[in-house]
């Protein structure tokens, strides 16, 4: 078997490979042995008859397919090796010359990653923008918790006010005809909340329970049901019941009883402690994905379809993962949505290619600066995922070590890599507040 380039364009290249006739009669022989049971030739039985004979039947050229599929693979992959190749999809093939005992050529088209000419990817400037917890972020998480802890009450001696719950019945009509959907039974609905129709909650307060009225409003001209948008409606409503919520008091008895804290002012610190360490999170993870956009905006590559296409096959699978554990599948998500399998890879074509331009660069910066990971790197890594998904720590070490380490590797590599770019940015400090009077300014 020999092999060499005969093209090469960009990323595009053509081998000629030869089989000798030697290797290609062992694949014939193979295919012969593969195939003999299909043949039904008189004075023999069913799959007996010798090779020479069915070729006289059928043609020389009966086994030739099947022995490519035998004697192709094997040249192919020696010709990569050779030639220090790394396609990146299956190759387009052509079978340039078979003739009986001279070599048979294949001509094989393949694409293999581009070259990555990285540059100016030490001391890029990008912002930091800080995200200062302020006193109402805190007030409102013990809001939250507040409403969380609510106690619910039910009301018999006043009418409907905001922020009650109710229970009612309606039925809705345009022009005196009763449409579809607008009507139910017991129906729960917080007032204040804007679930139903603008104008509508507001309608409810005043009254009381068992007290039936007519409420009017009119349907939004982007309604979805096309054939009720921008129409005026009128309910009949009866209110069943009336809850309001009965907030507990924000003081150290709460703290006491939501937390582990004795004291109001001890839960407020430690709210304020978590929103900081979010904050700070939120910072590093910015600074580094602006770092990464920083320096790959310098690059330029054409990336191979076939890699974009498998890139969004991948988050086509995490959407479908993310989908199916709130329990919609992807028939539903398109029908709810309105869009098609096309168009939803069309929209995550742009996130492909830059998934796979970052991870081009941050491949090659590894190469340059010769970035390893060591062994106690690979460890501390497997243990931190154990940690993460509540594995037993040996259990998920015995299970790591009976697979491959280097996606261990990567990891650590990938994360040391855009550690030394952050370290080697330039990186000017910006605070939230004055981001956002930028964009105003911009605006």
């Amino acid at each position: 078997m020999s092999s060499e380039i005969i093209k090469q364009e960009d990323n595009k290249i053509s081998l000629r490979i030869a089989v000798s006739p030697e290797k290609f009669e062992e694949a014939v022989n193979k295919a012969y042995h593969k195939m003999r049971g299909r043949f039904n030739i008189p004075g023999f039985r069913k799959g007996k008859a010798p090779r020479k004979i069915v070729e006289l039947h059928y043609g020389q050229e009966i086994f030739f397919e099947e022995a490519i599929n035998f004697s192709f693979p094997e040249a192919y992959e020696a010709a990569l090796e050779k030639h220090n190749l790394d396609p990146v999809d299956q190759p387009q093939v052509d079978v340039e010359q078979m003739e009986n005992g001279e070599e048979v050529i294949f001509i094989a088209d393949i694409e293999v990653m581009p070259e990555v000419l990285v540059e100016g990817y030490k001391g890029v400037e990008v912002e930091r923008v800080e995200y200062p917890v302020a006193d109402e972020a805190v007030e409102a998480e013990l809001k939250a918790m507040q409403e969380k802890n609510a106690r619910i009450i039910t009301i018999e001696d006043r009418p409907v006010k905001n922020g009650d719950q109710v229970m009612l019945d309606y039925e809705g009509s345009v022009d005196d005809e009763i449409f579809q959907g607008g009507t139910a039974e017991n129906q729960k609905l917080e007032i204040g909340s804007s679930s139903f129709i603008p104008g509508f909650e507001e309608q409810l307060i005043g009254l009381e329970i068992g007290q039936e009225s007519v409420v009017t409003v009119t349907f939004p001209e982007e309604y979805q049901a096309e054939e009720l948008a921008g129409k005026e409606a009128q309910f009949k409503v009866k209110i069943n019941d009336i809850k309001e919520k009965e907030m507990p008091e924000l003081d150290d008895e709460f703290a006491k009883d939501v937390s582990e804290f004795d004291t109001l002012d001890e839960l407020k610190a430690d709210i304020r402690t978590r929103q900081e360490a979010t904050a700070k999170d939120r910072e590093e993870q910015e600074l580094r994905a602006n770092v990464i956009k920083a320096v790959t905006e310098k690059v330029a590559v054409n990336i191979p379809v076939a890699v974009i296409d498998r890139q969004i096959d991948r988050m086509m699978q995490d959407f479908n993962y993310q989908m199916t554990s709130q329990g919609i599948s992807l028939d539903l998500y398109y029908q709810m949505t309105g869009s098609t399998e096309e168009e939803l890879h069309e929209r995550m074509k742009p996130d492909a290619e830059r998934n796979v331009k970052d991870q081009l660069v941050l491949d090659e910066i590894t190469k340059m600066e010769e970035i390893t990971a060591t062994e106690e790197e690979i460890d501390q890594e497997i243990e931190a995922l154990a940690k993460q998904y509540g594995q037993e720590m040996d259990k998920f070490k015995e299970t790591a070590a009976k697979h491959d380490k280097k996606v261990f590797a990567d990891n650590v590599t990938l994360r040391k890599t855009i550690d030394f770019l952050v370290e080697n940015a330039t990186i000017k400090e910006k605070e939230e507040a004055e981001q956002a009077q930028e964009t105003v300014e911009t605006e």
